[in-house]
């Protein structure tokens, strides 16, 4: 019996966890947005921008780490499937006004299921991955606003933050 818009999909009749069953869907493009943010003191921000951070590019390396999670992200997250990646996209940019560094993903594949948990996990790791490189000089530093954007294809069509549930 098919799932109603309101009824968890993870679950089985008997209410067991269950990955769900893709098999029959078709193929399409699809693509995630995610986004977040690491609130910092202006002082860290500063390290960051001029590259004094004795760890190194902050930058770079929370963008492969972030590029590196959303590849994983079927061995984090359990009932994940695994997706072969058309690409992966890690933004950082620094906010003065913030302060701090506002992150984004875009994930895209063609296959039978979204990318939005991909995209998360690449916001959540490069954040981190940025809090371990500047928690030395920082540890106040906080996570947050780690959501989805966007989304679009497969049988939902496109779905952004605003949009009517």
């Amino acid at each position: 019996m098919p799932k109603t818009k309101t009824e968890l999909t993870h679950l089985d009749e008997a209410g067991h966890a269950s990955m769900v069953n893709v098999g029959s869907k078709a193929d399409t493009e699809r693509y995630a947005v995610a986004t977040g943010k690491v609130r910092m003191k202006p002082a860290t921000l500063a390290l960051i921008i001029e590259g004094s951070l004795p760890k190194g590019d902050v930058f770079a390396v929370a963008r492969i780490a972030g590029i590196q999670a959303a590849k994983q992200c079927s061995n984090l997250i359990p009932l994940c499937h695994l997706l072969l990646l058309n690409s992966v996209q890690v933004d950082l940019e620094p906010d003065p006004e913030l302060p701090g560094v506002r992150i984004s993903s875009i994930c895209r594949v063609t296959g039978k299921t979204g990318v939005e948990m991909e995209a998360l996990t690449a916001v959540s790791v490069a954040a981190l991955t940025l809090y371990d490189m500047c928690k030395a000089v920082d540890r106040g530093m906080s996570i947050e606003g780690i959501q989805v954007e966007t989304k679009a294809g497969g049988a939902g069509g496109t779905w952004q933050r605003g949009d009517a549930c």
